[in-house]
């Protein structure tokens, strides 16, 4: 039975999109630095693409009708691609190449594999139908079409559609700023050495990584110690200088764990605890009029909490289109023989077999364990109060499509 005092992940997700800012702040920016960026406005085609008949293949420009069986036909002009067209004179043909421009008057390319050069011309070993191998003015866009709305996140493809259609600047809404912290005494930063009861702190490091490829600004990265004022002063001096704040640690019921008091004390908590599996202890709230999201300490609950959570708040208030991942179903290669209450996220990876595809599970799924994560490729998801059999179907989310 699910635990009435925890939010299920659904009704957390509701409750905190709820609450996501609609970015208002856009900037003009070079078309080669739009990766991973948000467009702000409807893109519309200023001109057709292509800007005009062209050949789709190398061969010669015809008038269908000048073609009459085996007789040649005289070829009176070459059009490198790039290069101006005239009018093709009657009863000739043009030597054209892919990208070529048609020439007025021509209805049909031939390709230079279907024809047999003659020192009287070229003879047709096809049959030629009118409108073959020519791409039309417009085929792919037209003058006042919508190519791409606002809202979309732009990929190496958006970019290339949009430079097809002479486009060098683009709208795009600033990134998102994030400021990192991580709680505990017992953190210490890569390189140094580990005294005894101190851990090096990897969260910081996967919600850089993880911020960073959602097109995310981290501005600041610092860590908290276990002191209730230190926590406050920094809270508030973070939500000085960012969009967003995200903690790891410091949400639980500990006496050390001081993000989720001071949110209560100094600012709101609007959630707090879901029930999932990893990540119970999650809050939500604001401090100097700044969202607090207050991920759990253990390294994987950090993970998916953030991929879970976060990413969908984050994809709205960036302005995308969809914020939720779709996920796809999956064969179960794994077994669960005791239900539980929370919805768990298996740490898993697609593995083809025997029976067609399924998804793995890592051996270890304790939450303290990244190495799980390493050899995943997503999370494959068990539902609450259920149990799950070898060939199951389950929703599978990749780590690519969470982030992206």
């Amino acid at each position: 039975m699910s635990n009435p005092q925890l939010a299920s992940l659904d009704d957390a997700l509701t409750q905190i999109l709820a609450q996501a800012r609609a970015p208002t702040r856009v900037e003009t920016v070079a078309l080669a630095d739009t990766l991973g960026r948000v467009l702000a406005e409807d893109q519309t085609v200023p001109c057709d693409v292509p800007p005009s008949d062209n050949s789709a293949v190398d061969g010669y420009a015809v008038r269908q009708a000048d073609v009459r069986g085996e007789q040649p036909i005289p070829v009176s002009a070459r059009y490198p691609a790039g290069e101006a067209t005239r009018p093709l004179a009657p009863g000739t043909a043009a030597r054209i190449f892919t990208g070529s421009e048609i020439p007025a008057g021509a209805d049909s390319v031939v390709m230079q594999e279907r024809v047999e050069v003659t020192e009287s011309g070229i003879v047709v070993h096809a049959e030629v139908t009118e409108g073959q191998n020519i791409r039309r003015r417009g085929q792919d866009l037209a003058v006042g079409d919508r190519a791409l709305a606002a809202g979309t996140r732009i990929r190496p493809q958006e970019m290339g559609l949009l430079a097809s259609m002479g486009i060098a600047r683009v709208p795009v809404f600033e990134r998102l700023k994030v400021a990192v912290l991580s709680t505990g005494d017992e953190l210490v930063d890569p390189g140094t050495a580990l005294a005894p009861g101190q851990i090096y702190n990897s969260n910081r490091y996967t919600l850089i990584g993880m911020l960073t490829q959602a097109g995310c600004q981290v501005v600041l990265t610092e860590t908290l110690r276990d002191q209730r004022e230190t926590t406050r002063e920094t809270l508030l001096r973070a939500a000085r200088s960012s969009d967003l704040v995200i903690t790891s640690g410091g949400v639980s019921v500990g006496e050390e764990d001081h993000v989720r008091a001071v949110l209560e004390e100094s600012g709101t908590l609007s959630l707090w605890r879901m029930v999932i599996k990893p990540g119970k202890p999650l809050a939500f709230g604001s401090i100097g009029g700044t969202p607090v999201l207050g991920l759990p300490g253990n390294p994987v609950s950090v993970l998916v909490t953030f991929l879970m959570v976060g990413m969908p708040y984050i994809r709205k208030c960036q302005g995308r289109q969809q914020t939720h991942p779709v996920g796809e179903q999956v064969a179960a290669g794994f077994s669960v023989d005791t239900p539980s209450f929370r919805r768990e996220f298996v740490r898993a990876r697609k593995e083809a077999g025997v029976a067609g595809l399924s998804v793995a599970a890592f051996g270890n799924q304790s939450s303290g364990v990244m190495s799980s994560a390493c050899w995943a490729d997503g999370l494959a998801v068990v539902p609450e109060d259920t149990t799950v059999s070898p060939g199951d179907l389950l929703t599978y989310y990749s780590f690519s499509e969470l982030l992206n």
